[in-house]
């Protein structure tokens, strides 16, 4: 028998190109779910929150996300739980782990733009897992591109066929609403950032005489003839090619306006997937099986700045997790507790006495967990899917006050073990040396390095543009390959070596020149 507790969870991330409308998305699913009065304020906070999901204060300086935020409330009957990712390319890595601990997602497409670089990529990382997406055409009340050629678009760009569920009518100025095609009813559009809107009319069929009272005769028959043409190309939606990742639901709105939201939201809860099965390197590992399973997929130190915590976020894949209970931390080879788990709503906290397959909770950390970390109730167990993606920049950290040498050490063990950058470490001299997606990844180590752990570091740029790990099955060639080419060998935070090089011509020569050494482009090569 199914667990209740399992099919009522729903966990899935929000993702999209930067300024598509995602943090504003979360934002009022939270306004839906009730987890919030109004829009920009967490319940029992104050009324000028500068964002919900956003919490760093280098967020709310930049008006971006760069970490994942987690949340989760109840709506009708089940427990939704968000991941919001980061946006920004400079954090596509932290984007892609999120990706590994959720079940499904919901990508944010912003009409007046279409489909972005971004989008493209993160859309590949789905297709590698076949995850379940749900498409959400926002920002309708822009004069933006036509319904039918952004369905082309992305179709094309993103390789998979769609389904619209909703359909808009008008758009711009233009815009007066959105037709549901999954349950026959016409929402009108009143823009209003605060508010939940309410479904203005529902109707049987679009013959429906009442229509004519809310919609001008030219709007109407406009709608009537685009949605015969939706119904002939695009036909039904097909429940298990959407949950197979075969087919993408997509939906109309205005997210800033709580337009087009509901229809999403009601939508969603009802044909996305439970958690289910999950791949460990030993077996399968089901979410209905009585033991505890779950890994850790994102690491947060000072959380909150009042306190020099540091969060584990732990995905449930298995079994229940209980608190005060002993678990096996498979790395460690260990038995550990934990007093105080949490759950989150943003920047609120609250302790979780049990979880369930699907839930993420967090986990004070001493410095005990790395990303990809197992823990289960004894079998020795290592989720799948977590890994390194190369790097392309890499500079060399230089401190800027030799007084605060130990500060800079723990922060940037720390930072780099969050998986905000990679961290490599060359001899002669224990150099350390960053290795980002990005140069913001480096504004944001040096800004978190000086405001939480008052460390300064200046970072020297280094002429390195790829990387690779690198193996043998013959220990004496890889030895003897890692002693030749030491001044392009450094270690990354598990103690492998990763070969640094300028250019990818570079790469292809060493390959040529040592073909007993194997070249990786990312961690995952075990």
């Amino acid at each position: 028998m199914v667990n209740p507790e399992i099919e009522k969870r729903k966990t899935f991330a929000i993702i999209s190109h930067p300024d598509a409308g995602k943090t504003t998305l979360t934002e009022k699913f939270l306004l839906f779910g009730g987890a919030i009065n109004t829009a920009g304020a967490v319940k029992r906070n104050k009324a000028n929150q500068s964002s919900t999901s956003d919490f760093m204060e280098i967020e709310k300086q930049r008006g971006i996300s760069v970490a994942t935020s987690v949340m989760g409330f109840e709506y009708n009957g089940k427990r939704i739980n968000i991941l919001d990712t980061p946006g920004h390319k400079d954090f596509a890595e932290d984007t892609y782990r999120t990706l590994s601990a959720v079940d499904s997602v919901i990508l944010v497409v912003d009409c007046v733009k279409g489909v972005e670089e971004q989008t493209e990529k993160l859309m590949s990382v789905c297709r590698m897992r076949n995850t379940p997406v749900i498409i959400f055409v926002n920002k309708m009340d822009r004069e933006g591109k036509d319904a039918f050629d952004l369905l082309d678009e992305i179709e094309s760009k993103l390789n998979i066929s769609l389904c619209p569920l909703s359909w808009p009518i008008g758009q711009g100025h233009t815009f007066k609403g959105v037709y549901s095609i999954y349950n026959n009813h016409l929402n009108l559009f009143e823009p209003d950032k605060k508010k939940i809107s309410t479904p203005v009319i529902e109707v049987n069929s679009l013959d429906d005489e009442n229509l004519a009272q809310f919609l001008p005769e030219k709007s109407l028959s406009t709608l009537k003839e685009e949605l015969e043409l939706v119904e002939g190309v695009y036909g039904a939606v097909d429940k298990e090619m959407y949950l197979e990742g075969l087919l993408a639901p997509v939906f109309f709105g205005s997210a800033i306006n709580n337009f087009g939201i509901k229809e999403l939201l009601d939508t969603f809860v009802n044909i996305a997937p439970s958690p289910k099965s999950r791949e460990a390197e030993e077996r399968t590992v089901l979410a209905t099986e009585k033991n505890f399973s779950g890994f850790v997929f994102k690491i947060h130190a000072n959380l909150d700045p009042n306190h020099r915590d540091r969060i584990a976020f732990l995905r449930i894949c298995s079994g229940k997790f209980e608190r005060n209970k002993f678990f096996y931390h498979t790395r460690n080879n260990k038995k550990i507790k934990f007093s105080n788990p949490m759950d989150f709503m943003a920047n609120e906290k609250s302790i979780v006495e049990e979880a369930w397959p699907g839930d993420v909770v967090g986990l004070y950390d001493s410095g005990t967990f790395k990303i990809g970390d197992t823990l289960t109730e004894g079998e020795k167990l290592q989720f799948k899917g977590i890994p390194s993606f190369s790097p392309e920049i890499f500079k060399e950290v230089e401190n800027r006050d030799p007084l605060k040498t130990k500060q800079l050490e723990k922060g940037l063990q720390q930072l780099t073990e969050e998986g905000v950058a990679q961290l490599f470490v060359m001899q002669p001299g224990n150099r350390k040396v960053i290795g980002a997606v990005g140069d913001l990844q480096f504004e944001v180590i040096a800004f978190r390095l000086e405001h939480e752990y008052g460390a300064k570091a200046h970072f020297r740029m280094l002429s390195y543009t790829r990387s690779n790990w690198v193996t043998s099955k013959d220990p004496k060639k890889l030895e003897e390959f890692l002693k030749r080419k030491q001044q392009h060998i450094g270690e990354d935070k598990d103690g492998n070596p990763v070969y640094l090089a300028d250019n990818e011509f570079m790469i292809n020569m060493t390959m040529r020149d040592y073909p007993d050494i194997e070249f990786h482009k990312t961690s995952e090569f075990k």
